[in-house]
């Protein structure tokens, strides 16, 4: 199973720049060892399992909560069983699409 995971989060009480608060929640991303890819708005991870990327959201949660009153979050699923390396291989397969 691949579980794919797209989410922002980020404290609302931080004022207009946040990016030092986003920072420690992708290096609690990086310390999971999971996959990820940053954008400018969000992170994408893939995981084997919803709970393993429910587990992130909520990590990344307590990393923020100590700092905040307020925590905005998004967050978008991609499940689907007998998948692997779907990050790499949705891209792949847009990519294949254009270049025809």
């Amino acid at each position: 199973m691949s579980v794919l995971l797209e989410f922002a989060m980020f404290p609302t009480d931080k004022g207009e720049s946040v990016s030092e608060y986003v920072a420690e929640v992708i290096k609690g991303i990086e310390k999971s060892g999971v996959d990820f890819q940053l954008t400018p708005m969000g992170s994408i991870i893939e995981t084997d399992t919803l709970k393993e990327a429910m587990e992130i959201v909520e990590n990344s949660y307590k990393v923020l909560e100590p700092f905040s009153n307020r925590v905005y979050s998004t967050i978008k699923l991609d499940i689907r069983k007998g998948r692997v390396n779907g990050m790499k291989k949705k891209i792949e397969s847009i990519n294949a699409k254009i270049i025809n």
